[in-house]
């Protein structure tokens, strides 16, 4: 049986000499695998094109029951992304995105919300003409309700600490190595208030922004156990001055 999906291309990884592995995430199936054959052929190139990290491609998925790791046909691209791929600023935050989900959406579930807050960001990475600084730490900040990893922004008051296990702001120091004192727990608590129509009116320095990404990151390290060690911050530490 074929059902038509629409998938957002989080990795691709090699297989065999013959075939590759696409990890996508699908809007009716959740995260799936697919096997992408490899080849020198007019073909096989224009179809690795089209799994390109974070592309949005429909295509026909041969479910078979049991499975893990489905074939596909006819797959095209739904929005090229040109200048994404055309620029390496935005390649750079698409690949650290790329690798990102990589290691927190894991589940097979359908998630419609989820795949739509996904497949609207690619969409606005590509096409904003400012805040790109800023686009990574926004994503990932309002990632996290639609996958339960959210701070308890309510709780906030001047002055407070962050109880990074609990997800909430304490008056005093929690009783844990992971907390936030009260400088970085307003940063934190700043961010509750960016989406992507304002992340352009927060002026970070370079150290500042790699301190925000480096503290979402280790709380979601903590709540996601398939974390781990992410490369690609590396990258992003060295831009935007």
């Amino acid at each position: 049986m074929y059902e038509k999906l629409q998938c957002i291309v989080l990795n691709v990884m090699k297989y065999s000499d013959k075939n590759s592995i696409a990890h996508v995430y699908s809007d009716r199936r959740g995260r799936m695998a697919f096997l992408l054959p490899q080849g020198s052929t007019r073909g096989a190139r224009l179809r690795n094109a089209a799994f390109m990290p974070l592309s949005v491609v429909e295509l026909e998925a041969r479910i078979v029951p049991g499975k893990d790791i489905y074939s596909f046909r006819d797959a095209r691209v739904l929005h090229p992304l040109t200048r994404i791929y055309g620029d390496p600023v935005r390649s750079a935050v698409a690949m650290f995105i790329s690798e990102f989900l990589t290691h927190v959406i894991q589940e097979s579930e359908r998630n419609e919300s989820l795949f739509r807050y996904i497949s609207q960001s690619v969409l606005l990475l590509n096409s904003i003409t400012q805040g790109v600084a800023n686009f990574h730490i926004c994503f990932v900040y309002n990632l996290g309700p639609f996958i339960g990893i959210q701070p308890d922004a309510e709780s906030y008051t001047n002055g407070a600490w962050f109880d990074m296990q609990e997800g909430v702001f304490t008056p005093y120091a929690p009783p844990t190595s992971h907390r936030l004192a009260p400088m970085q727990a307003r940063a934190l608590y700043l961010l509750s208030r960016m989406s992507f129509a304002n992340m352009h009116l927060f002026r970070y320095s370079r150290e500042q922004r790699s301190e925000i990404l480096d503290i979402m990151l280790t709380y979601f390290r903590i709540h996601n156990n398939t974390m781990g060690t992410l490369r690609t911050p590396d990258i992003l530490h060295q831009l935007f001055e």
